[in-house]
């Protein structure tokens, strides 16, 4: 497919967008949902990946000023997020094994299932968090409004997308040949960034970018699944022993182990196609010429 020209889309609004529906949804009530929660990580990280991609058109000061009020936002909310993913996670588990829990009677997961109630100081800790990220995202949208993003060089908005790309090559080669959680876990967090950065370029063929853009989602979907089980089994503190642990527990990691499994296998044949080293980005995206 050769192309004559094609404009990309807009950076600006974009980012601005993710900034403001940030805050707007911090005010739809005084304590934030799980929905929120996620929802509000989810655009700290698009905003981040939007960050890289322009990484090398504006000032570095400017850059890591932004890119870590993005991460800190990200990173205060972390917690909230682990806390409900490890309940849902565990009932989810429980609604399919009920005997299994009831035999392993284990305090710690009986913990975990329980919904945390808030002490006074608990739900002033939030309330300061809360203070805290709507200021780091006021400044944010501010100094936005003054930034001018109307001259960035496409060509080098494609190489910063290939750089992109060639990375999350190398994170799929890594934990392919060393499938281990920290490894699935950073793989997972560049097809992110490929995934969210090339939204924008989307208008270069739509019908293979959005295809692509769903076959991403799924990839990072079942990798998240993936991360929030492991994160899980090393909550609950479990490590093998022959005599150390009670049958009902080994069954229940045995139990998690399959589900990891089951989300890796719909991973590696879709990262395959994608991510096969030796391939190049143009040949993912169905065009070979590209004039901007």
């Amino acid at each position: 497919m050769e192309l004559d020209f094609v404009k990309l889309r807009d950076i600006k609004p974009a980012l601005s967008g993710y900034i403001r529906e940030s805050q707007i949804m911090l005010k739809l009530s005084p304590f934030p949902d799980e929905k929120v929660v996620h929802d509000i990580r989810v655009l700290m990280k698009k905003s981040r990946s939007v960050m890289k991609l322009v990484e090398s058109q504006v000032d570095a000061e400017g850059y890591t000023r932004d890119y870590y009020t993005f991460r800190e936002v990200g990173r205060i909310m972390a917690s909230w997020r682990e806390t409900s993913v490890h309940r849902k996670t565990l009932k989810e588990l429980k609604k399919n094994h009920a005997k299994l829990f009831s035999m392993a009677d284990d305090e710690k997961l009986e913990a975990l299932m329980k919904k945390p109630d808030l002490t006074e100081g608990d739900q002033a800790g939030i309330m300061n968090d809360l203070e805290n990220i709507n200021e780091l995202l006021n400044k944010a949208g501010y100094r936005l409004r003054f930034q001018s993003m109307d001259n960035f060089d496409p060509k080098v908005l494609i190489r910063m997308l290939d750089n992109t790309y060639n990375n999350v090559v190398e994170k799929y080669l890594v934990c392919r040949n060393n499938p281990k959680p920290a490894n699935l876990h950073l793989f997972r967090k560049r097809a992110k960034d490929f995934l969210y950065q090339l939204w924008f370029f989307r208008p270069l063929n739509p019908t293979i970018v959005k295809a692509l853009e769903k076959k991403l989602d799924t990839l990072t979907q079942s990798l998240g699944k993936y991360n929030d089980l492991a994160q899980l089994v090393n909550t609950i503190g479990y490590k093998y022993s022959v005599s150390g642990n009670s049958p009902a527990l080994d069954e229940l990691i045995i139990i998690i182990r399959e589900e990891q499994d089951r989300y890796l296998s719909k991973v590696w044949s879709v990262a395959y196609k994608v991510f096969c080293p030796g391939q190049k980005l143009v040949n993912v995206l169905g065009f070979r010429i590209l004039m901007i």
